[in-house]
Formats: structure tokens, C-alpha cells, sequence
């Protein structure tokens, strides 16, 4: 029987993301997470928190996925809110990322070190807001003067059910095109390409067998999650259609796969790419343009690549769009006490005015106020470039359990994308194995 409620609400938000939640490797990070942290940050989902005592600063246990290269960002934030007032600690927890959401679903079941507020990717919401676990934010939101409008409608949209508003959000991070300025600069390119002709005309240009260099490495597994959407919906097309079935095996989606393909055949990309393949080469120097999420910033600044960041080019046939996903503050509904839920509104202010330590990770912040600040103008191309995608940016769909329902799209479109299997006849079992999951009681 297929849901009802939360089943598709105007899939194609455009203002992230999230997204796909998107796990990746340790070496690219993944949008919300990145690496996996050690093992001994599980300790906050078997420990209760404690009471603060008289006189103590009120605690406020806050959890997010953060364990890749965009903690400490996070880290700097939360200490510097807890210098800067004297009546509440938030204690920040950093759960690994390929574990967050069942250490919070345990957590939530057994009702021991459930956090006070956390971070959940945008498309988890649906699902916890269909069970629910999360309270409305309206309130607290309103207490402490965060308003609606200072966020992406989009992202607002997405997290409201019957009026109620269940998220604030932190980010959006849509796919980007990281570009390496030495190599256009010894092809003669002076700009990165906007659209499909001026992409494989750059990638033809800038391949130089000799040098085993290639002009754009077709990812074959991660950042497909991100990549395959992209050019869909470029295509016009979408996940699902107006009835709410399964639509992505469409001609626009077998057209964006077909096209991928083709790099290969044009020889301008490898004829295989294994995972973190694209990633490598591109960090190597070994490939010109690549696409990934603006987590990949800090690893690539770390490797010393001369790059430049550019929004991902209309390689679609219809229109301009991105996917992407969106890290937001939720807070479970097992937060009752007034004091904390004071705290955590107070954190939530805090962060809706000081959230460019979040920018410095590579990433565009939601909040418009941060956006529109000096501080965020002056800084490097990336995230200006990243926000510029707010614009025509789009979101899984609004159902419940889309993780498993999208699950079955990436081991076929790699095996279409290896040349194993015809695009349409992988898109197609894909799509029947995802009817059944979405059809599962």
C-alpha cells in the first residue's frame, strides 16, 4: 500500500537538498557526515544526560553526523556560543555518520541519551515527522525571534506538515564543479563551461592521453546520487510523477544516463571509474573538471590543487537545475523541559546569526541574514558559487523512506555507467525493485 501522508508534496522544491543522504568515502567526506569517527563517540547513545545541578549552567545535549572535515567547523561554533553567555552549555556529540540515524532511532527507543537537538538531513524528515518523533519549532522558534523568512522557502516548505514547522535549517549543499585553473590555463579556456555543448567541448581539449590526463572523470558509484538527479531533472524529468510513482526510468532519465555514458565513448573520461576514482584523479591533477559537494573544498585545499569552483553546468536538455541536500536542526519530542527547550532556542538564535564558521567548511548557510553579511560577501568564490544554486536547487522527494526506495538507482546506474547493462533496461529494474519498496506496508 503506498503512503499517503508525506507521499510527494511538489518534488521539485526550488530555491538541497539532502538530499539523498549520500554516504561517501573517508577520502571525499559525504554532505552531512564525512568519515567515521571513532568508535568511542557512541558513548551518548547508551548514557542519559544529567541534571544540571543549582548554580550550574543548564546543559543542552546537541548530536550531528559531523565527522568528517566539517566538525571542527561545528565545534567552533558551538564554543564559541558557550563563551558567549554564562547560563547554558551545549554539549556537542559527534556520532558516525554511517551509524547516525539507527544510534538515534535506539536512542529514541529506548529513551536513554536521546539529544536535546541534532542535526537530520532534510529528506529524514518526512519519515520522523510521520512517526512522531519531533516536536513542532514553531514556538521555540517564535520565543527567540528565528523567523521563517530568514530561510530558503524551499527548505521551510519541505519540513512544515499541517502548518507546523519541524526544522530549521543550517545549509543547503547542492553539487558543485570543481575545475583545475592550470589545466584550462594550458588548454586556452578562460571560463568553465555552462552548459552540455561548452562541457564536452572543454573535456575534448583539456584530455591529453600522453599526460594521462582526462577532461572529466564520469563518476561511476558516489556522487552519482547527486550527479544522476542533476542532469534528470536538467532533462525535465523527475523521481516520481504527478500520481507519485516511480518516474525516474522516463526518457529524460535515460537520455542524462545515455549522455554520461558517452564521455567514455568520446574517451574524454575513463572507461571505467572506481569509487573515489574521479575523486583521486581530480585531486592528483589527473582530471580537469569534477563534481562533487562543497565538502570536498578542505580536502582539496589540503592537496594544494589550483582549483576554481563554478555552479554545475545545464547538462541537461531542458533547464537549468541541481540537486541537493540540507543539514537542519531538529528537536526530538522527547525534549520537554522548559529550561533546556529555552537553551536550545537560545543555541538556534545564536547559530541563525553566527554561522559563518560554517561557510569557512566550504559550505553556502541557509540563513539569509549570514548570507547578506559582509563577512560572507568577502569570502572565496566557493561559497558564493554554492549559493547562487539556491536558486533552481532540488530535493529528494517529500515521501517516507526514500533512502530504501532510492537505494535500488545506484547499483544499476553503475552497472549502465560500467557499459554492463543498457541504461534503459538498467533504469527500468531499478524502478520495479523501487515500486516494491515504496509499495511495502
Amino acid at each position: 500500500m503506498k503512503m499517503n501522508s508525506f507521499k510527494v508534496i511538489g518534488f521539485t522544491c526550488l530555491s538541497f537538498a539532502i538530499v539523498l543522504t549520500g554516504c561517501s568515502s573517508t577520502k571525499t567526506a559525504e554532505p552531512a557526515a564525512g568519515t567515521t569517527a571513532p568508535a568511542a563517540s557512541t558513548a551518548a547513545a547508551t548514557k542519559a544526560p544529567e541534571p544540571a545541578k543549582s548554580g550550574e549552567k543548564i546543559t543542552v545535549n546537541f548530536w550531528n553526523p559531523f565527522s568528517g572535515n566539517d566538525g571542527p567547523f561545528m565545534k567552533k561554533i558551538v564554543d564559541n556560543y558557550n563563551k558567549s553567555q554564562d547560563k547554558y552549555n551545549v554539549k556537542m556529540t559527534i556520532q558516525p555518520s554511517g551509524d547516525y540515524y539507527k544510534l538515534l532511532d535506539t536512542a529514541i527507543a529506548t529513551k536513554k541519551g536521546v539529544p536535546d537537538v541534532a542535526i537530520m538531513h532534510l529528506d529524514q524528515t518526512p519519515t520522523y515527522i510521520a512517526k512522531d518523533l519531533l516536536q513542532p519549532l514553531d514556538e521555540v522558534a517564535k520565543s527567540v525571534g528565528v523567523e521563517k523568512s530568514n530561510f530558503p522557502a524551499a527548505t521551510v516548505d519541505y519540513s512544515t506538515k499541517d502548518n507546523k514547522w519541524y526544522s530549521i535549517p543550517l545549509d543547503i549543499h547542492p553539487l558543485i564543479m570543481y575545475y583545475n585553473k592550470d589545466l584550462f590555463a594550458a588548454a586556452g579556456i578562460t571560463a568553465p563551461p555552462t552548459n552540455r555543448q561548452e562541457f564536452v567541448d572543454a573535456a575534448k581539449k583539456l584530455t591529453d592521453p600522453s599526460k594521462g590526463i582526462w577532461g572529466a572523470a564520469m563518476p561511476t558509484f558516489w556522487i552519482q546520487n547527486f550527479l544522476f538527479p542533476t542532469v534528470l531533472f536538467q532533462n525535465g524529468g523527475s523521481f516520481l510523477d504527478e500520481k507519485g510513482n516511480i518516474a525516474y526510468n522516463s526518457p529524460a532519465g535515460v537520455e542524462a544516463v545515455t549522455f554520461m555514458r558517452s564521455l567514455t565513448t568520446m574517451k574524454v573520461s575513463p572507461p571505467t571509474v572506481a569509487a573515489d576514482g574521479d575523486f583521486n584523479l581530480f585531486q592528483q591533477g589527473k582530471s580537469a573538471m569534477h563534481f562533487n559537494g562543497p565538502w570536498a573544498k578542505d580536502a582539496f585545499d589540503k592537496a594544494k590543487v589550483n582549483y576554481g569552483v563554478a555552479q554545475v553546468p545545464q547538462l541537461g536538455t531542458v533547464k537549468q537545475a541541481v540537486f541537493g541536500g540540507s543539514h537542519n536542526f531538529i528537536i526530538p519530542k522527547s525534549t520537554t523541559d522548559a529550561a533546556v527547550l529555552a537553551g536550545v532556542g537560545d543555541f538556534l538564535k545564536y547559530v541563525s546569526s553566527n554561522s559563518i564558521d560554517w561557510a569557512e567548511s566550504g559550505q553556502a548557510v541557509a540563513s539569509k541574514v549570514v548570507r547578506d553579511s559582509a563577512a560572507f560577501k568577502a569570502m572565496t568564490q566557493q561559497q558564493t558559487e554554492v549559493a547562487k544554486e539556491f536558486d533552481y536547487v532540488q530535493f529528494a522527494p517529500k515521501v517516507l523512506n526514500w533512502g530504501p526506495i532510492s537505494d535500488s538507482i545506484w547499483s544499476e546506474l553503475a552497472n549502465a555507467l560500467q557499459g554492463k547493462k543498457d541504461p534503459k533496461a538498467a533504469l527500468d529494474d531499478a524502478a520495479a525493485k523501487s515500486t516494491i519498496a515504496m509499495n511495502k506496508k
